[in-house]
């Protein structure tokens, strides 16, 4: 914590960080990922992942849980490279655009193939934009944070429609410091242990409700129409603004402590009116 607030707990914002906390606002409250696709394809859509049949439900639920311990696996593994250049947010939009039209062109049941390869590409993105915003990537705790991003995007079928950003950070902030403690103990992660279960578990959980709505946009007309590379660079697009407003708001809270932070970001949820019903309601219609 710099010394502005170290004097001054309280202390309002900078111009440019009042902005900052701002954006990160509006990243992470504005329209669930099911609404963007709709805003794109111009015309509203209710309740897509009921057209999933029940095989494709159930390997979808296997593939994100094998893509989520994938990621996790990479996140604990993988070297920071500090000196590296920050690939552009296109970059990594294009490359989940041909995952995606590889995707559609086989269908659902690619799947197991293709889930794992498209979420470690938003890993790495998210990795990028983590490190712009002063995390330290050499840490274990900032690597698991780029992981938590793939859960801020939707609710989970147990939350209650009122659980917001912070109390989502709280809950997963106690799963990944068990799994960081298990990390440092053991040195590795064990599939089969109860603590990496129950962190990737609750990941896919949120996670796959989103995931639901953009397998099961193929079969829609109007968004199908739009094909699989499209929907997969629109979802890429979705996850990459959570995690600006995620690091945003933690770079934020580095500077001027979290209890500042929360208070001023519910501050500015109330008075902008982005916090819509249509964000809880999503996951209640999945």
């Amino acid at each position: 914590m710099n010394s502005h607030a170290a004097s001054s707990p309280g202390a309002a914002l900078t111009p440019a960080h009042r902005r900052d906390l701002a954006a990160a606002v509006d990243n992470l409250e504005r329209l669930p990922f099911i609404a963007r696709l709709a805003d794109y394809a111009g015309q509203p859509v209710n309740a897509i992942t009921k057209l999933l049949p029940a095989r494709i439900n159930l390997v979808l639920r296997h593939a994100i849980r094998g893509a989520i311990y994938k990621c996790l696996e990479v996140a604990i593994t993988s070297q920071d490279d500090a000196d590296a250049q920050r690939p552009t947010e296109w970059g990594p939009k294009v490359m989940t655009g041909i995952t995606g039209c590889i995707g559609g062109f086989f269908g659902p049941l690619a799947l197991p193939v293709e889930l794992p390869l498209t979420t470690t590409l938003m890993l790495r993105s998210i990795a990028d934009i983590a490190r712009a915003e002063g995390e330290d990537m050499s840490g274990l705790e900032a690597k698991l944070a780029c992981l938590e991003v793939f859960a801020l995007g939707g609710q989970s079928r147990s939350d209650k429609a009122d659980v917001d950003y912070f109390a989502v950070r709280a809950f997963l902030a106690k799963l990944t410091g068990e799994v960081t403690a298990y990390v440092l103990d053991r040195g590795a992660i064990n599939v089969s242990s109860p603590i990496i279960a129950r962190l990737v578990g609750e990941i896919a959980g949120r996670f796959g409700l989103i995931l639901s709505e953009r397998v099961a946009a193929g079969a829609v007309p109007v968004i199908g129409a739009v094909g699989g590379a499209a929907v997969n660079m629109i979802f890429m697009d979705y996850f990459q603004r959570i995690a600006k407003g995620h690091f945003i708001v933690r770079r934020l809270e580095r500077i001027y402590g979290a209890d500042v932070i929360q208070r001023l970001y519910r501050e500015q949820l109330a008075a902008s009116g982005k916090k819509q019903p249509s964000r809880a309601s999503a996951s209640a219609d999945g």
